[in-house]
């Protein structure tokens, strides 16, 4: 990436601008972005990223009402900070007028636009700020017709077939809501009521999960993750209650016991899995990708996990290639296309299409396969995505137990907390969605019968 300039809002346009042309997740971008920026301009620049991108459509259809020139003519520089200028007035009211509209021109002028164009988008921001008490609210925009729910529209009706309209616009209305910040306790570290009170201590509130027995919550909290009290000792890990519960399929664990994490990312899992061990067990992390790999291995260093976890940068194919001694569990958290959390990674909905599911329940379907092969007689092999979409879930469950008939579907209920078992539904699936209050998810438990 070239270098960005320094104002908040100025990084912000920027990045918007990449991601509309490339594509790419804006989480990297964003991340790479903000490198060079203090502590005190990140979080602006991430309200601005993430916020345009949870209500592109609504502010879309805002400035439709001011502009005389189609939106879709619009070069991305121009619309991009068009969208940065209406969100902050109609979404932040902390900004003052003056400084939204003001520093937002500000940027174009910094990019050396011409006249006529920072003209243009001075007026519409002003013109939107004098009007803005009576425009219509986002959740005014729900009830019209067609409704404004800032989700493409095939999704939103794949919802509606899938959950009916009322699940499917309460999911819509959880992601374009900043999520909180959930946090798993370590308890090979400390304790939930522990690191509760240490967060209280430094003026941070936290409240207890409602599913996962080890989550706590931070409705609010503007900083860097890493700043958090008791982040450097490894007293917890930053991972939503779903995809907490998930693991819990993988129990109980016997003594002695050797697990693999076949695709490990960041080893958020991983590091559940690890503290759910019994002292004499073991895990295998496989991440083939070297920056996440890094993180995956000074994740498990930081927590206190290097003596029972052993992370690998290879991909499950290569690993399985070696023939490692076979497991007790597997998880298999596969590649998916991530509709379950779009409320923490908003420009999914914008880069998904519908021919992209496909692609993704072969790789899922390939990667149990591989899994299958590594797992002992009576095993456990959990599954997981973070996908709302049949496709890649049940559809994925149903075609790898027609091509290993040898495994069963276990119903998860059991080995859930007794308030988080009506996540599961009638068929035995976890599936939790965002209108449960955590990320959407689903998760199989699947058995190697001998």
């Amino acid at each position: 990436m070239t270098v960005l300039p320094a104002s908040p809002r100025a990084v912000a346009v920027e990045v918007l601008c990449l991601w509309a042309t490339t594509h790419n997740s804006i989480d990297p971008l964003f991340q790479t972005a903000i490198e060079q920026l203090p502590d005190i301009d990140r979080g602006l620049v991430k309200t601005l990223i993430y916020g345009v991108l949870r209500q592109k459509e609504y502010l879309d259809h805002i400035l439709r009402t001011f502009a005389k020139h189609p939106l879709r003519k619009m070069k991305p520089r121009t619309l991009m900070t068009l969208r940065i200028g209406v969100y902050q007035l109609l979404f932040l009211s902390r900004i003052p007028e003056s400084a939204a509209v003001n520093a937002t021109v500000n940027t174009l002028k910094a990019a050396s636009q011409p006249a006529w164009l920072i003209g243009f988008v001075n007026g519409i921001l002003r013109a939107v700020a004098r009007q803005r008490t009576q425009l219509p609210t986002p959740e005014q925009m729900t009830q019209a017709e067609p409704p404004i729910l800032n989700h493409p529209i095939w999704l939103v009706d794949r919802w509606r077939a899938e959950f009916g309209e009322a699940t499917a616009r309460a999911i819509c209305a959880c992601n374009n809501i900043e999520p909180p910040l959930t946090l798993r306790v370590n308890r090979r570290q400390t304790s939930r009521p522990l690191l509760k009170a240490l967060l209280e201590k430094s003026g941070i509130m936290a409240r207890n999960g409602f599913f996962s027995p080890v989550a706590l919550i931070i409705d609010t909290f503007p900083g860097a993750v890493a700043a958090l009290p008791g982040y450097q000792q490894g007293h917890f890990q930053v991972q939503d209650e779903a995809a907490q519960l998930a693991s819990l399929l993988t129990g109980p664990l016997p003594a002695r016991c050797r697990i693999l994490d076949g695709c490990a990312g960041l080893g958020g899992k991983t590091s559940h899995l690890a503290e759910m061990l019994p002292s004499d067990g073991a895990i295998v992390a496989v991440e083939p990708d070297s920056r996440r790999y890094r993180l995956l291995r000074d994740n498990l260093r930081r927590l206190g996990h290097n003596a029972q976890a052993l992370p690998v940068r290879a991909d499950l194919r290569a690993y399985a290639a070696t023939r490692p001694q076979p497991f007790d569990a597997i998880l298999i958290d596969a590649p998916c296309s991530g509709t379950g959390v779009i409320r923490r990674q908003p420009d999914i909905r914008w880069n998904r299409q519908p021919e992209d599911l496909t692609p993704y329940q072969q790789t899922q379907v390939h990667l149990l396969e591989i899994a299958a092969t590594l797992l002992k007689p009576g095993g456990v092999l959990v599954y997981a995505t973070c996908s709302l979409e049949p496709e890649e879930n049940r559809e994925t469950v149903r075609l790898f137990i027609e091509r290993c008939p040898c495994f069963a579907l276990e119903h998860a209920a059991a080995f859930l907390p007794e308030n988080a078992r009506r996540l599961v539904n009638a068929a035995g699936f976890f599936q939790p969605n965002p209108a449960d209050g955590m990320d959407g998810f689903f998760a199989a438990r699947l058995i190697h019968r001998p």
